[in-house]
């Protein structure tokens, strides 16, 4: 949900200002690496103020839900934010 909240405020950031090739390509991975599949968080540990404790989390992107190719989704996305095709390679995580 972090990643939607941050790819969301700089698409709306990107529209008071121009958008580098370079720019985009940061976002454009962060979205095609949401639509690879579930993210999932797990935090374990403990301090002297308050004891053990314990947290979870796992956020999916609509891309993800609908099955998009995660190479896809960052070309369309590069192609909609700078209008002109990518300038380099998605980098995606090793599934």
């Amino acid at each position: 949900m972090t990643r939607l909240t941050v790819i969301l405020g700089a698409l709306l950031v990107s529209a008071c200002t121009p958008m580098t090739p370079e720019r985009a390509a940061d976002i454009c991975e962060e979205r095609a690496q949401a639509a690879q599949g579930p993210d999932v968080g797990v935090a374990v540990g403990a301090n002297s103020n308050t004891g053990p404790f314990a947290s979870a989390g796992i956020s999916i992107s609509l891309d993800a839900l609908r099955g998009r190719d995660p190479v896809a989704v960052y070309d369309s996305c590069v192609l909609d934010l700078t209008g002109e095709a990518p300038i380099r390679p998605a980098r995606l995580r090793a599934i």
